[in-house]
């Protein structure tokens, strides 16, 4: 199942390169997730990894929000419990969180959210 968010996210940031070329150093991918040995867990977690950070960041203040944190998924999908708490922590500190299912979604909700910020 895993794969299949992969390559949503995928068709997701070539979409927005695309569609907003102006903001492409603004989005980036959080690698939390996939496999990893022993080692390198414990060496990314001292250099910062967080587990349920969102798999995008949109790096762009709009409309009172200061960026907006996207979590890829496929239903039946649902966030993990750090997931959700690294949500409610977020949002406290004027961030805009969205649960992203289709590439249709994440369109409508990037052109929002750029929309108010232009």
């Amino acid at each position: 199942m895993r794969n299949i968010e992969s390559k949503l996210q995928m068709g997701c940031v070539k979409w927005f390169r695309y569609a907003y070329p102006k903001y492409n150093l603004n989005l980036f991918s959080v690698p939390n997730g996939g496999y990893r040995t022993k080692t390198t867990a414990v060496t990314m977690q001292r250099e910062g990894v967080i587990s349920g950070v969102s798999d995008l960041l949109l790096l762009l203040p709009s409309k009172g929000y200061s960026g907006l944190c996207l979590e890829i998924k496929i239903k039946p999908n649902k966030q993990s419990l750090n997931q959700k708490n690294w949500e409610e922590h977020i949002i406290k500190f004027g961030y805009k969180y969205q649960l992203i299912y289709t590439l249709e979604e994440f369109q409508n909700e990037i052109t929002r959210y750029i929309t108010l910020a232009t």
